[in-house]
């Protein structure tokens, strides 16, 4: 069974910085794309990055963080940096690996990230 599980989510002022990682586990093949998106209250899920398996990465735009992952490990870090309360949300690590033709996709549990004087 895969699983995902989010960490390093937490209390920050604003102008701070938080660094989130997810490890994947229950999966031996590769996986193609990690990312993480993030969702407010009353506002839907968004992406905020993604990292492939040969580290070519994709930022929404005015992101000010950093993807990075480690394909031998399986995990996937997001460095935050210089926060906002508009950061504020629940971000969730996610997982695809493309296989035969199918697309197989994977959620973490969210990890909760305040912005707060």
């Amino acid at each position: 069974q895969v699983q995902l599980v989010e960490s390093g989510g937490g209390l920050v002022q604003p102008g701070g910085s938080l660094r989130l990682s997810c490890a994947a586990s229950g999966i031996s093949d590769r996986i193609n794309i990690m990312a993480w998106y993030r969702q407010s209250p009353g506002k839907e899920r968004e992406l905020v990055a993604t990292i492939n398996g040969f580290g070519s990465t994709y930022y929404a735009d005015s992101v000010r963080f950093t993807i990075s992952r480690d394909n031998a490990k399986n995990t996937v870090d997001l460095q935050m940096n210089s926060l906002k309360p508009e950061d504020t949300a629940v971000y969730y690590c996610n997982a695809i690996r493309l296989w035969g033709g199918t697309k197989y996709e994977y959620w973490g549990q969210g990890t909760q990230v305040t912005v707060s004087s």
